[in-house]
């Protein structure tokens, strides 16, 4: 399905035309990465449940805490749109491996600081300097576009999407456990995880972009708009610049709101929110680790972002309607489809880069999801802020979540007229099926 690369120095790039001792190199190093973004995730996860808890502790009341939530979110947001572009070509110059020991630095240097932090001014520093360290998740998808052959990526997505699902799985609930005891224990260990996570980095993890596939490091390139702009550009991707935006900016806004949703709507605590979110990485562990390998036998990943775009905009609206927390989980094990979204796109980004482009490439789309993450606290925060007065149980308490499916929805049409014009021969594009 691909052509080998020529790089400037006349050598065929490791893939398709890659002799057996260094393709079995490049298979034996997926193993490394998904471990590595495993315990990346467990270290992220382990404070979603107590992050706005820690802030609640440093404001007096529930519109204040949703403000200020909102801007140490987009401190980190704002910081990581300019950030994570110069990190993925930094990776493209450098290799994927010291980038990502740069991200696991941060990540504990985040985590630690977090924890000691006492007053909403400091809080916001840390978050700024973690947010412009941390770009690990466009680095470890370059990882994998590196070692992946372009039909094979759409399912290798999956696999690490299964590895972001299992963090989300024990980290949350870890989280919800440990914030019981303390609020600010939960920092300690996931600090503790990110060092373990650099050891590992250090010692095992192997490095997978060969020198002569690499290209020079230019500011002009690591600029985000001149980034993003590169990205709409890829004969293929288009308007699906639109369509990572509007996800990314529903998946800002839920992330952003989705347990001061729950704590206004249902009461929830630390603990209930925790296990939700472990919930939800049980079914993404399913979907991208087990089922979505099986769907890409059936349905090329465009037609299976449209379908699992219909879900997600369903999933949004029902969570918004929700009257009671077990509705919660009921969208959550329903919205099967809505998993296999990033993962097939993502596979189409990437089949639309050439194997020297990866890292700028996929950079160029951690850049656009910090932006939403940038962008989706100001849409959330006011929104809850709006409601933050109205009884527990109100509809109206989900009115972020019903923001989410317009978005989605928005993101639907934009998909669906995309592949349209695409036509039918770029309707398989990276589909396993057809290699």
């Amino acid at each position: 399905m691909t052509t080998p690369v020529i790089d400037n120095v006349g050598v065929a790039a490791p893939g398709e035309a890659s002799s057996p001792p260094a393709r079995d190199k490049r298979q034996a190093a997926m193993p490394f990465i998904l471990v590595a973004v495993l315990i990346d995730m467990v270290s992220i996860g382990i404070i979603i449940p107590v992050l706005p808890a820690l802030v609640g502790s440093l404001t007096g009341s529930q519109a204040d805490h949703a403000f200020w939530l909102g801007v140490v979110s987009f401190a980190f947001g704002i910081a990581n749109f300019f950030g994570a572009p110069i990190l993925g070509a930094l990776s493209d110059r450098y290799g994927r491996r010291p980038v990502l020991l740069l991200g696991f630095c941060g990540l504990a240097f985040t985590f630690f600081a977090t924890a000691w932090s006492r007053t909403l001014g400091m809080l916001i520093v840390v978050r700024l300097l973690g947010g412009g360290l941390q770009a690990n998740a466009a680095v470890a998808n370059a990882y994998v576009a590196d070692i992946s052959a372009p039909a094979d990526r759409a399912k290798r997505f999956g696999m690490l999407g299964a590895m972001f699902g299992i963090g989300f799985i024990l980290g949350p609930a870890m989280g919800g456990v440990l914030g019981a005891i303390d609020l600010h224990l939960p920092f300690f260990v996931a600090g503790t995880f990110a060092l373990v996570n650099l050891l590992y980095g250090c010692f095992v993890l192997p490095e997978s972009l060969p020198v002569d596939r690499r290209r020079a490091f230019t500011w002009s390139s690591a600029n985000p708009i001149t980034s993003l702009k590169a990205l709409a550009k890829l004969k293929g991707v288009g308007r699906l610049v639109g369509v990572i935006a509007c996800t990314g900016l529903a998946q800002g806004v839920l992330y952003n709101s989705w347990v001061l949703y729950a704590t206004f709507k249902f009461g929830w605590d630390s603990s209930a929110n925790g296990w939700s979110l472990a919930a939800i990485g049980v079914v993404s562990v399913f979907v991208q680790g087990y089922l979505l390998g099986k769907l890409l036998k059936k349905f090329p990943p465009p037609r299976l972002a449209v379908f699992g775009l219909i879900s997600s905009m369903l999933a949004y609206a029902l969570w918004g309607a929700a009257v009671a927390g077990w509705m919660m989980y009921a969208v959550i094990f329903a919205n099967v489809l809505g998993f296999t979204v990033n993962s097939s796109i993502q596979s189409i980004v990437s089949s639309a880069a050439d194997d020297r482009s990866q890292g700028r490439t996929l950079g160029s789309v951690s850049a656009l999801n910090s932006l939403t993450a940038v962008i989706g606290p100001l849409i959330a925060t006011p929104l809850l802020v709006m409601v933050s007065h109205l009884p527990q149980g109100h509809w109206a308490i989900g009115a972020p979540l019903y923001c989410g499916a317009l978005l989605q929805a928005m993101a639907l049409f934009l998909a669906w007229t995309h592949f349209r014009r695409m036509g039918a021969p770029h309707a398989v594009v990276a589909s396993p099926g057809t290699s």
